[in-house]
């Protein structure tokens, strides 16, 4: 069986990979097909985490293990089948590449093609640029810092400024947002 999963970035717009890889291959070949697809470096320590639809990570997936006292499996790339944590459509991932700063691509299993193989996975669909794979701690310490600033004026606004903090779900029009940020599906 063939997967296409889609990995997209909430650091850049307009950025997206598809990338096809055999169900039986192992997370280390999905792993380097996604460094080949951006041109990252694949020294680098990274993870994936299989999330539920809210994006909540769970179970992880890392590239070396790195002597944890948990209790816990430990499931490292090479040794992990795809297919064995992932088979519904729709399924989704985080790929974290870099541990410093959090950062990761969200990846969601867009097909299955039952009945085929592929030996190798393949970038089916490159659009945009990636993002950095490496930041300045000090520009994205900077970020953090600002975003903080913000937030922090935003509540000391009025609250009349924004009206009340409590709203009836009946009155948010979620069918506008989904089929403008993620398409009629609901998905990105």
């Amino acid at each position: 069986m063939i997967y296409k999963f889609r990995l997209v970035s909430d650091e850049v717009d307009n950025f997206k990979r598809e990338i096809d890889i055999d169900a039986d291959a192992t997370f280390l070949d999905l792993r380097n097909a996604i460094c080949d697809s951006v041109g990252f470096d694949k020294s680098q320590m990274n993870s994936f985490f299989i999330c539920d639809e809210g994006w909540e990570k769970g179970r992880e997936i890392t590239l070396e293990d790195m002597g944890s006292d948990s209790s816990e499996d430990v499931y490292l790339m090479d040794d992990t089948i795809i297919s064995d944590f992932i088979e519904d459509e729709g399924q989704r991932l985080i790929f974290v590449f870099d541990y410093l700063t959090d950062r990761s691509f969200f990846m969601e299993l867009k097909r299955t093609t039952p009945g085929s193989s592929l030996k190798d996975p393949v970038c089916t669909m490159s659009m945009g640029n990636p993002p950095a794979q490496f930041v300045d701690i000090d520009d994205f310490e900077a970020k953090i810092d600002a975003k903080a600033a913000a937030a922090a004026a935003a509540t000391d606004l009025d609250e009349d400024f924004y009206g009340s903090s409590e709203f009836n779900d009946d009155e948010f029009d979620a069918e506008g947002f989904d089929e403008m940020s993620f398409g009629s599906d609901g998905n990105f």
